[in-house]
């Protein structure tokens, strides 16, 4: 009788751990940026980043569950002009000098199989709060070979109106249409 309840405790402690498959990781600040792209009068399609981006993901690939919370420094917004750097800066765009970051906040991860398939949850930019999806576009784990733990990378995208988040001027004439992508590379904590 006592062999078998050892035995039985020992199986549980063992079988514990494999239930509890949580795991989190934090974002890689040099290979994790969010992009965005709108038409400029239908002349061109303007290509920007944000070059501060940082968060927190979880995932359980056994439960099919998740989060993400990311942080967008805006004031770290590039576009390839200084000079435009600071006008989309200002109160008509970004704002920076009020909201100088952006979040990110997941309701869940949905997965598709085994893989995670969309993000849902809130974007708050310029003070203002909307739902959003990211499609996951590309998903892939594995040991990373200069970090030497475990990470996790992953291309979403979105699609936002900028009227939305009181950022309209000179819309529709400047895209009011905003597909934002999202590259995360994150490292097992």
């Amino acid at each position: 009788m006592l062999r078998s309840l050892t035995l039985l405790a020992l199986a549980t402690s063992l079988a514990a751990p494999a239930l509890a498959a949580e795991t989190t990781y934090v974002t890689d600040p040099n290979h994790t940026f969010a992009r965005f792209s709108y038409s400029h009068m239908g002349f061109t399609t303007q290509l920007s980043r944000f070059d501060k981006v940082s968060g927190k993901i979880v995932l359980d690939p056994a439960a099919k569950t998740g989060s993400a919370d990311i942080l967008i420094d805006t004031r770290s917004v590039s576009t390839g002009s200084a000079q435009f750097n600071e006008h989309i800066q200002g109160a008509d765009f970004l704002d920076t000098a009020t909201y100088p970051t952006a979040t990110f906040k997941s309701h869940r991860i949905k997965f598709k199989g085994d893989v995670p398939d969309e993000v849902d949850g809130e974007l708050t930019l310029k003070g203002i709060t909307k739902p959003v999806v990211l499609k996951i576009t590309s998903f892939k784990c594995m040991m990373h070979p200069m970090a030497k733990k475990e990470a996790c990378g992953a291309d979403a995208v979105t699609h936002l109106k900028r009227t939305d988040f009181n950022m309209g001027k000179y819309a529709p004439l400047v895209g009011d249409d905003v597909t934002v992508t999202v590259t995360v590379e994150a490292i097992k904590q």
